[in-house]
């Protein structure tokens, strides 16, 4: 397995939860801390760090520190991990069609 492609699952098993894909598309609008996104879902305010780190774990998303709280924000790099490895298939794939040739019906 590729360093890429063991990325890539990190990222699929991190979005595959609803929740964690709700939290990744708010943090897509703009940054924000837990207490913000908790607002926004029926998870506790525990619960969302718990799903921030997961979401951190997979290279999602990335924090800094404003006063006392944490600011959570999408990471390109992670999103372009999984762009390349999805590239690499969708260009594996198109070879792969344009390669088959049709077969006359009836």
């Amino acid at each position: 397995m590729t360093y890429q492609s063991e990325c890539a699952g990190k990222i699929l098993a991190a979005l595959a939860d609803p929740t964690r894909r709700k939290i990744f598309e708010c943090l897509g609008t703009r940054p924000a801390p837990v207490c913000e996104l908790a607002r926004g879902l029926p998870v506790s305010r525990p619960a969302v760090s718990q799903h921030l780190r997961v979401l951190k774990d997979a290279g999602l998303v990335c924090d800094c520190v404003q006063g006392t709280r944490r600011i959570y924000r999408i990471d390109p790099s992670g999103i372009g991990i999984m762009r390349e490895w999805l590239d690499q298939h969708w260009h594996t794939s198109r070879s792969a069609v344009s390669g088959v040739t049709a077969r006359p019906s009836g």
